[in-house]
């Protein structure tokens, strides 16, 4: 069973289908950006993805291309 985070549970991402946050390759993140602009946890949920590496979806309002940018400017 996968541990829940603090943060997770004020996200907002918690009250539509999370289908929305990890699109077709092509597909739009449109609905997915809305939900995590209004999220009081953007930037821990970033944060998070950023440590974990997580591959696919959104996060923190970002794209998984969006995350490699993130990383390599940070290395």
């Amino acid at each position: 069973m996968r541990q829940t985070l603090s943060w997770q549970s004020l996200a907002r991402c918690l009250e539509v289908d999370p289908e929305i946050f990890f699109p077709e390759r092509g597909g739009s993140s449109r609905a997915a950006r809305a939900v995590c602009n209004q999220c009081p946890v953007r930037t821990l949920c970033l944060r998070y993805a950023l440590t974990n590496r997580e591959q696919f979806g959104i996060w923190g309002g970002t794209s998984e291309r969006e995350r490699r940018k993130l990383k390599k400017l940070a290395s």
